[in-house]
């Protein structure tokens, strides 16, 4: 058990081996983990080779694993004629896995290596998440029952065969030759659940302290206890003994690390009871430690080891106040807790360094994908996209995840209805957002909506000069993205719990305001503390609705004018503060339709369920599009070019309702009296190639004045094909738009089209909507008007 690396490659380069794999064994995997069709195999801890190569002749492509190159030297050498295998060199437990297939494996094996694996769970739970739907992970392994009690230290008890099973949705043993076989298939998560051990008797308050440390790829190390749980390393004071101390002590005694008294941090103290007897525990931050982990308390821990913190969501029975003392470093990565007051405490806690070169490997891939959307053209996003560590902002969610270089967003908090509330954005949308902003070294950034992970990439654009000043309404995300931008922040952003609808606290706003402001939840209406606390010739970036779409617009600010200089397509979390908005709904046809009125007022539908069950009026537009063709500047330019707008949803399937819309989709619409037009498109060639398919812009409609309404979109959709479509996605033509403050006479307003919203006036000028413009047909008190 005391074998390093380079011990068990002498080991089998010295022609020594491990047990032969024996017929029964063959047997059962033979009958419990056929190969299917194109089925991959990945054999961990493999020596020379040979169930490697048995399952290799059952029909899988095999990925055989050893951190000893010794023995896979002698597996080449003796399997040479043998195809099929690939044999690599890796260490599962410190390596980065990137040579192993991204696509995942049927089969998983571990023979007679689990018990030698410092970190079981984190490696079990890596592996879990690698097998392809239907596959299963086998476990063959010693157990004590059968093991002389000399050499029990590679084989499990039960305890330990349970933990290793909890949480797999279908669990066989077997046995062959008095090795256990376990074929685990399904989930590989069990839940965790916060335990208390035996209730205490009553008593007076006790005291403790618990030490929170990490080891150099940024996992949280915990011991398994022999009450059954998981626990972090600590204990009662003794005497005047400092938590600090406390902790440090506690840390030698139980595992041989060591610490000094100056690198321990109390960040926060928690207040509960256990039973009847009241609890005060310190959470210790150790920032750096020494020695060689071991287990000097052999009566109280099975063992200690490194776990990874998206896999503390998982891991099953936990002591509580381990779990509470997690999520105060860690707020979010353990779910369900019991309740405890936390007191947080304001220390200079220095960042604590530690990833794994995963993680390191990822963010590069990830920054790769960006800059060749490109998406961040200047070096500075660059850089920051390199080198932010972007997981340690989303920690419950495993590196692939974190670091998807996609369209993909990292939902970190819900609300009771499901809904998020809280994200990490897609990396794309961070560097386009920045890049508008147009930072010089030394800016001073707000930002509206915490988080810490753009926050830390606008300080580092900034440089080391500059300065973010971030604000969030929810206390539990200020409370989060402060502990996470203190494990790892440049020390640039402060973090204020207030509502961002009213900027930030004047003592943080520098003399002529902010030189840059960016919000980061959906806002239907521009806070006038924005405009007031951004420079002259500021940027302000924000996901602003129009209509029911949102687009991350760039503002400069001329006097009391924002001017738009840049629209990306996008989506965000709603606000919450005092501008949260409820967005008006009318339900239709015991609701199997919804009419969404985005612009903030309902209009009257008296009349329009009898026109509905009515006779259907159709106009084709002429206006076609192929697959992948982008319409989002279609759907904009009606929302803000056609009176009386609104959207119009189906919540049934197309043949059981009268519109044809898509169950769960909706569509612009226009409303009249007892009438309504609404837009949809309809497949009008069809073909094998993707390419050969076409879809054209039709207008249905109902009611008496449903021609007219018709024939209004109708047009709207032949202009936006004039004027503003381009073949190129990319190309589309954005309006010209400002904002002025609400209250500005229309007379002083520019021509377009004008949207009026609480706190300030779109004016909207399309290409080729020249002044004078026509009045529209539409209905009396319409919110938008064109000018």
């Amino acid at each position: 058990m005391g074998y390093t690396r380079a011990d068990w490659s002498n080991h089998y380069a010295a022609g020594k081996g491990f047990r032969r794999l024996g017929d029964k064994e063959k047997d059962l995997l033979a009958e419990h983990a056929p190969a299917p069709a194109g089925g991959r195999a990945l054999d961990a801890g493999c020596g020379t080779g040979e169930l490697a190569v048995f399952l290799a002749s059952l029909g899988y492509a095999v990925d055989a694993v050893d951190f000893a190159e010794g023995a896979l030297e002698r597996a080449r050498a003796e399997h040479a004629a043998v195809g099929g295998v690939r044999w690599l060199c890796l260490d599962l437990e410190r390596d980065d896995p990137a040579p192993l297939h991204e696509d995942g494996y049927d089969l998983v094996t571990l023979r007679l290596m689990y018990p030698f694996l410092a970190r079981r769970m984190s490696v079990v739970h890596a592996l879990g998440e690698r097998l392809r739907p239907g596959g299963a992970l086998v476990v063959i392994t010693p157990v004590v029952e059968h093991t002389p009690e000399e050499r029990r230290g590679i084989a499990l008890d039960e305890d330990e065969i349970g933990l290793l099973t909890e949480g797999w949705e279908t669990v066989e043993r077997l046995e062959a030759d008095q090795l256990a076989v376990l074929v685990l298939r399904g989930p590989c998560h069990s839940g965790t659940r916060a335990v208390e051990r035996q209730r205490p008797p009553a008593g007076p308050a006790a005291t403790a302290a618990l030490a929170v440390v990490t080891d150099e790829a940024g996992r949280v190390l915990l011991g398994r206890s022999r009450r059954g749980m998981w626990e972090l390393p600590g204990g009662k004071n003794v005497g005047s003994e400092s938590f600090e101390a406390a902790a440090v002590r506690e840390l030698a005694e139980e595992t041989g690390l060591a610490a000094e008294v100056e690198n321990a941090y109390v960040v926060t103290m928690l207040a509960d009871a256990a039973g009847d007897v009241p609890r005060l525990t310190a959470v210790v931050r150790i920032t750096t430690w020494s020695g060689t982990l071991t287990n000097p308390e052999v009566d109280t821990f099975d063992r200690w080891e490194f776990v990874d913190l998206h896999v503390l969501s998982c891991i099953g029975a936990v002591f509580v106040p381990a779990a509470q003392a997690l999520d105060a470093v860690w707020p979010g990565v353990v779910p369900n807790l019991p309740p405890v007051v936390s007191y947080p405490l304001a220390v200079d806690q220095p960042p604590v360094p530690g990833e794994p070169a995963e993680a390191v490997r990822l963010r590069q891939a990830m920054a790769k994908t960006v800059i060749d959307g490109s998406w961040a053209p200047s070096e500075p996003v660059r850089d920051a996209l390199r080198t932010v560590p972007r997981h340690r902002f989303a920690p419950e969610v495993r590196l692939t995840d974190a670091y998807d270089g996609g369209d993909r967003a990292v939902i970190t908090r819900r609300d009771g209805t499901g809904a998020t509330i809280s994200s990490v954005s897609a990396a794309w949308l961070q560097a386009d957002m920045i890049e508008t902003l147009c930072l010089k070294p030394g800016a001073i950034v707000f930002e509206a909506g915490s988080g810490g992970c753009n926050a830390e990439l606008i300080a580092h654009v900034a440089g080391p000069d500059g300065r973010v000043v971030t604000v969030d309404i929810d206390p539990w995300v200020v409370r989060r993205t402060r502990r996470f931008l203190t494990e790892t922040g440049s020390g640039r952003v402060s973090i204020v719990e207030a509502d961002a609808a009213l900027g930030a606290p004047a003592r943080l706003v520098p003399r002529g305001g902010f030189d840059a402001s960016m919000i980061t939840y959906n806002c239907w209406d521009i806070a006038p503390a924005w405009r007031e606390q951004l420079a002259e010739g500021g940027r302000l970036v924000l996901p602003l609705e129009i209509g029911g779409y949102t687009r991350a617009i760039a503002f400069e600010r001329r006097g009391q004018v924002l001017y738009a200089r840049h629209f990306t397509y996008c989506g965000f979390v709603r606000d919450q503060g005092q501008q949260a908005r409820t967005i008006p709904v009318v339900s239709l046809l015991n609701d199997g339709l919804t009419l969404r009125f985005e612009h903030g007022t309902a209009a009257e539908t008296a009349g329009l369920e009898e026109a509905l069950r009515g006779a259907r009026h159709e106009i084709a537009t002429g206006v076609t599009m192929r697959a992948g063709a982008f319409f989002g500047s279609l759907q904009l330019y009606a929302a803000t070019t056609v009176p009386s707008f609104c959207r119009l949803a189906a919540h049934q399937d197309p043949d059981q309702g009268v519109t044809g819309i898509a169950k769960d989709r909706d569509v612009p619409a226009v409303l009249g009296d007892a009438s309504l037009a609404y837009l949809t498109c309809i497949q009008t060639k069809d073909g094998k190639r993707r390419e050969d398919k076409e879809w054209e812009w039709v207008v249905h409609a109902f009611g008496e004045q449903g021609p007219q309404l018709a024939e209004q979109l109708a047009v709207t959709v032949r202009a936006w094909d004039r004027h503003v479509r381009a073949d190129d996605n990319s190309k589309h033509a954005d309006p010209v738009l400002t904002v002025h403050p609400a209250g500005t006479p229309g007379h002083l307003l520019p021509a377009g089209d004008v949207l009026d919203k609480k706190h300030c006036r779109l004016v909207i000028r399309w290409p080729g909507r020249h002044a004078p413009l026509p009045h529209p047909v539409g209905r009396p008190g319409a919110d938008m008007v064109t000018e």
